[in-house]
């Protein structure tokens, strides 16, 4: 793994664990249900996003422009030097908090919408009084969060749209209207830290743009917004950007955005095997 053979990455664990004690603990032998609460899947993320993103800076991968779905957005604003390393984790650690206590509140759901174009599913979430598209994720792939009990429903309008309804394993509907108490306390959260202007590019997930000010105001509003990874990507590659690094678990991001253009190089950085391949690979650029 990064963190037994990579000394920036471990350096990292040891960091968070000062701030959080047991946190590298959780994220390598958490059990599936501690790791599903949302209070414990954000910091968890936020580190091991945060490793990789070290161990590849280490390497001397150095990023042009920076973004990051969901609460990566709050690890690429770290990176990109806007907040310290405490803040950003104190600050994803109370986004966990606030939307854990609001997805107790509603019983949401949310599925990936697969084979229709993001108007379509626009227009069948309109047909629900608690469906909303929340992740423009690539073409043809759009996540939708709505209450458990218009789920069925939901994927029943979507089969007969001609496309598919992918249950996600996630404890809410995440980036939607259910989540409007959490945006506003994590408002008041992000009054308490300097939030400096980022040295590279940094792209909002509310806007899909590169940050050029409120930042306090873009971070909170993503919680109850949707997330325009693939207007973001489209924009990323507009600006030059034609090698994406995806730092942390999993391979998802790099594979939407394959979709959104496929001539673009991505890698995953997830295990040292990953980083050693993608260094050697890179060299020569």
């Amino acid at each position: 793994t990064l963190f037994q053979h990579n000394s920036a990455a471990r350096a990292l664990f040891d960091e968070i664990d000062r701030l959080r004690p047991g946190t590298s603990n959780l994220c390598f032998f958490g059990t599936e249900e501690a790791l599903g609460e949302t209070q414990n899947t954000q910091p968890c993320l936020f580190a091991c996003e945060l490793a990789a993103a070290r161990a590849l800076q280490s390497a001397g991968v150095r990023p042009d422009m920076a973004a990051g779905f969901s609460l990566g957005e709050i690890a690429a604003l770290t990176i990109a030097g806007s907040v310290s390393l405490a803040s950003g984790f104190e600050l994803v650690t109370r986004r966990g908090e606030l939307m854990q206590a609001d997805a107790q509140k509603a019983a949401g759901a949310m599925v990936a919408v697969i084979k229709l174009d993001a108007g379509t599913v626009d227009a069948l979430c309109r047909e629900f009084d608690h469906a909303y598209p929340v992740n423009y994720n690539c073409p043809g792939q759009t996540g939708v969060a709505c209450l458990k009990s218009e789920l069925p429903a939901f994927a029943d309008a979507v089969r007969a749209a001609g496309g598919r309804a992918i249950p996600l394993k996630v404890g809410a509907g995440f980036h939607s209207p259910f989540f409007r108490e959490a945006s506003r306390g994590f408002a008041l959260a992000l009054q308490q830290h300097l939030i400096a202007p980022p040295a590279i590019p940094l792209y909002s997930n509310y806007t899909g743009l590169p940050y050029e000010k409120d930042y306090a105001l873009l971070l909170s509003r993503q919680i109850c917004n949707p997330v325009r990874w693939e207007t973001i990507v489209q924009n990323m590659i507009a600006e030059g950007a034609d090698t994406f690094f995806e730092a942390g678990p999993g391979r998802v991001l790099s594979g939407m955005i394959k979709k959104i253009d496929p001539k673009v190089r991505t890698f995953c950085i997830e295990e040292y095997a990953d980083l050693e391949s993608a260094v050697k690979e890179c060299r020569p650029c």
